[in-house]
């Protein structure tokens, strides 16, 4: 299943945003990251968001938008408001 996911670590106050399409392979990459990778940095990311996409096409382009943001406000408001998530899955068909 392609997704796009944010994890969250309180440690470092940090999102990290990916996309995978398998899910709990990728999760599991992150648990067991090597030590120059960025989640290596902190051992307590849980995640935040997962959006489910249609392909990967729309999966990289969704990503991409909101790695573009750079917004932690905006990631927050993926949850708080979930009509911008619709209005993504909409625009990056």
């Amino acid at each position: 299943m392609n997704c796009v996911y944010i994890l969250h670590s309180i440690k470092l106050n940090r999102f990290y945003i990916g996309y995978t399409s398998d899910f709990d392979a990728r999760i599991e990459f992150h648990k067991n990251a090597e030590s120059h990778k960025f989640t290596a940095n902190a051992k307590d990311w849980v995640l935040f968001l997962k959006i489910p996409c249609e392909n990967k096409t729309q999966g990289l382009n969704i990503e991409k938008h909101i790695k573009k943001m750079r917004s932690k406000t905006y990631i927050e408001n993926l949850i708080k408001y979930p009509d911008i998530i619709l209005k993504l899955k909409e625009r990056y068909k």
